[in-house]
């Protein structure tokens, strides 16, 4: 099971190590959602932060969406561990005095799960007796207090005062972690004023026991032994949506095309190469509760792929090239003998992306199309991307989300998911 870290930011210089302290602890598999205070955003970017975590950012206690979507009681009791790095003067006197005047320290007053606090400051505020009074009145309150290295400071004074380094940092975390066990899965989106189920508590949203059919990556369609037909697909949707769908408890089949990227925890990976591969791994891996084809499969492929390299032959024209339709996944299990109860698509557009997955939707026999805007030159579209914008369609009409990290996304369909099956079994 994942571990979770509420990583809170507050505003010091030393703000910018936050940056490879997440990267530490994702390289470690260990979940990080991030809240930054106001000053904290003069010195680090929720994009880049949201980037790196692939996840929401949260930086507003009056944000009403955030709030309906996911409450700052739950969004404090939603990981194993709360780390406060920097921790500034400034906050540790507010955590020492119970003081929640911003999403920040709401969090921390509201919080019933461990505090590891790691202070960032000028050496002189670091001896001060006010400093150091409220230090003690945290540790007597239970709050792991990590202590500042010794260096030179950005104001060029010499002292206590600096941010231990990240690595340190992800060492000291582990070491909590370690006495802390992981919690079930916790939807991103509850109503306001629901509670979180406490540790073992059953869930009608979980995916526990239910079987998850993932697509994800692009097809390679081979011309001759070194030239193919492919999409751009990067392969991040799918993996994270699976990724997302095993979190939440369910047994995972991930059918992937040539990426490279790490397998999921608690995922069986399948890799393919072609869309008949695709289409062949994923009829054994039925029968499954739920099928989402998020592969960007070529449309078309050669009719015969030379077994030589074709070469060029000096008169200027191209090697006749004949193409043949590749067989459609998503279409075959609309109309499968053992279709999942539950279909989902992905339809990757540039123009008129509603209209194009309506018509999907009616054509293909799925449930749910998700569209998503695909156009822009490489590197900046969402194909190879770490953000994305989508449309659900469906059979009640269209539910837009807001551009976010491709694992946000992830985990706001798994949800959409579990409630869904959740609903049609009651």
């Amino acid at each position: 099971m994942t571990q979770r870290v509420l990583l809170i930011i507050s505003g010091g210089i030393a703000a910018y190590k936050s940056l490879e302290l997440v990267r530490g602890l994702r390289r470690r598999g260990i979940a990080v959602r991030v809240v930054l205070t106001e000053s904290a955003k003069q010195f680090v970017t929720p994009l880049s932060l949201g980037v790196l975590t692939e996840d929401q950012v949260f930086d507003d206690l009056f944000d009403l969406k955030a709030e309906h979507e996911i409450g700052h009681i739950q969004l404090s009791r939603q990981a194993e561990l709360v780390v406060v790095a920097p921790a500034t003067a400034n906050i540790l006197a507010k955590m020492a005095n119970g003081i929640a005047d911003d999403l920040a320290t709401t969090l921390l007053l509201a919080t019933d799960k461990p505090v590891l606090a790691v202070p960032a400051m000028n050496v002189r505020m670091w001896h001060h007796k006010a400093t150091q009074r409220n230090l003690a009145v945290l540790r007597a309150d239970g709050v792991q207090v990590m202590e500042p290295d010794d260096g030179e400071m950005a104001c060029g004074e010499y002292g206590k005062g600096r941010l231990p380094e990240p690595e340190a940092i992800v060492a000291e975390i582990e070491r909590m972690l370690s006495s802390v066990p992981a919690e079930p899965f916790a939807a991103l989106s509850l109503a306001s004023g629901q509670e979180r189920p406490s540790a073992g508590a059953a869930r009608k949203d979980n995916l526990s026991g239910r079987h998850v059919l993932v697509t994800a990556g692009p097809t390679h369609e081979p011309i001759d032994p070194v030239r193919y037909i492919a999409n751009r697909s990067s392969g991040k949707q799918g993996f994270a949506i699976a990724a997302a769908a095993a979190q939440a408890g369910a047994r995972v089949t991930l059918v992937a095309g040539p990426v490279h990227l790490p397998t999921p925890a608690g995922v069986t990976r399948v890799d393919v190469e072609t869309a008949r591969e695709m289409l062949a791994t994923v009829e054994a891996a039925l029968p499954a509760d739920v099928a989402i084809m998020v592969a960007a499969v070529a449309d078309w492929r050669t009719a015969d792929a030379a077994e030589q390299k074709i070469k060029k032959d000096g008169s200027g024209a191209p090697a006749p090239l004949m193409l043949v339709e590749n067989p459609d996944i998503l279409a075959t299990l609309g109309r499968h003998a053992r279709r999942p109860a539950l279909l989902v698509g992905f339809a990757a557009e540039t123009q008129t992306i509603a209209e194009h997955a309506q018509a999907k939707l009616a054509k293909k026999g799925a449930d749910w199309i998700v569209a998503n805007d695909v156009s822009g030159p490489p590197g900046s579209s969402v194909m190879g991307g770490d953000v994305n914008a989508v449309q659900i369609v469906s059979a009640r009409g269209i539910e837009s989300w807001p551009s976010l990290p491709k694992q946000a996304v992830a985990d706001k369909l798994i949800e959409k998911v579990a409630h869904a099956l959740s609903a049609s079994s009651d």
